[in-house]
């Protein structure tokens, strides 16, 4: 987190609770920082049709805003739960439905973090005349002295680094995120709660997606959506029809499990035609792909760059990221080029681009 003069003069911050081990630290580092904090839950709602398991936590359940609630009284800061179930609703759950109806492979929590934490949240410190948002992300917000732009970096701990999750973020967003959580890992955040005594020390990790109660997106979507699941044709490469899929929503490029294909060779679905309801599969080989087009592009540290730019480049969350060239095709569209072809390039999912432990940007990948 970026050392600001004068947190010690009571520099006002909500504190995004979600009622979890990581944001119960967040909250009490703000404190023990001298920070004036009220912590804030933001009510998202359930949009399942099954319970959620009490062995793997949710933001979106009561016990969350149950345990967000207890760890705020044991900090002894003012708690508020504010309802978002509607805009939770439109902006994240229909977005993850519409993407993989579309063919496409969505990542709910950037749009997440970027339109709720730190867009309804930033609204609402504005209207209680707060300067910032705190929350318990693995990530770094730095100043740069020169230009002035915020920089949002990987954290320290790169097995729970979530930069890439917050790479839409804009000027005016990071301008305002404090991430106390940076140079953290899990073990010493977990330390740190139990020097607190908080209710949350021990806590489970949060279940992957927060809204669905079991972690089955397939048995989410036939809930949800079930007139738009309809079974079409698998094709091979050369367009031979070689069986039958239950669904486009179910499938994503580079998956192999649940094809229910025997073709004597394992294949992989290379292509998901939504025109013509159809999934196409190929070898592993047929994955491999040297460029891919990303629109949607924010940058960071600087501007649109004037001519090609290098960097490293993750095309999912647990990438460790391929090197290539970024050329800008549009204003907010770029062709990338790796120096290696690419393995299971899904449209839908987010590619970020670093500059070693720098967030330089990112886009949306089209194709």
């Amino acid at each position: 987190m970026r050392k600001l003069e004068g947190a010690s003069m009571s520099k006002k911050v909500i504190a995004a609770m979600s009622g979890g081990v990581d944001s119960s630290v967040m909250a009490a580092l703000m404190v023990q920082d001298g920070y004036d904090v009220v912590a804030v839950t933001m009510r998202l709602g359930d949009h399942d049709t099954v319970e959620h398991d009490t062995e793997k936590p949710s933001c979106c359940s009561v016990e969350g805003v149950d345990d967000a609630r207890y760890a705020a009284m044991q900090l002894n800061i003012p708690f508020y739960a504010v309802n978002h179930e509607e805009e939770f609703r439109t902006r994240i759950v229909d977005y993850f439905t519409q993407e993989y109806t579309a063919g496409r492979t969505p990542s709910p929590c950037v749009i997440c973090n970027q339109d709720l934490k730190f867009g309804s949240l930033v609204d609402l410190a504005d209207q209680l005349g707060y300067e910032y948002v705190a929350t318990g992300h693995y990530a770094k917000i730095d100043q740069d002295p020169e230009t002035g732009r915020h920089i949002l970096k990987k954290g320290t701990d790169e097995q729970k680094d979530q930069s890439y999750f917050l790479f839409s973020l804009t000027q005016p967003q990071l301008k305002r995120a404090l991430m106390p959580l940076g140079d953290l890992n899990k073990e010493s955040v977990r330390d740190i709660a139990r020097r607190y005594q908080l209710k949350t020390a021990d806590k489970p990790e949060s279940q992957e997606l927060c809204f669905i109660a079991d972690d089955n997106y397939k048995r989410f979507l036939m809930d949800r959506i079930p007139e738009q699941i309809k079974a079409g044709e698998i094709r091979d490469l050369g367009g031979n029809k070689i069986g039958h899929h239950d669904g486009i929503p179910f499938y994503t490029v580079g998956q192999r499990r649940g094809l229910g294909l025997s073709v004597g060779e394992p294949v992989y679905v290379t292509e998901i035609k939504t025109e013509n309801n159809t999934i196409v599969v190929g070898q592993a080989s047929n994955l491999l792909k040297e460029q891919m087009i990303v629109n949607q592009i924010n940058w960071i540290p600087f501007d649109q760059p004037s001519e090609p730019i290098r960097a490293s480049i993750k095309i999912r969350h647990r990438d460790k990221g391929e090197m290539g060239t970024i050329t800008l095709t549009d204003d907010d569209e770029a062709k990338v080029v790796f120096d290696h072809p690419r393995r299971a390039i899904a449209p839908g999912q987010a590619a970020v681009f670093y500059h070693g432990d720098v967030v330089i940007g990112g886009g949306w990948i089209k194709s």
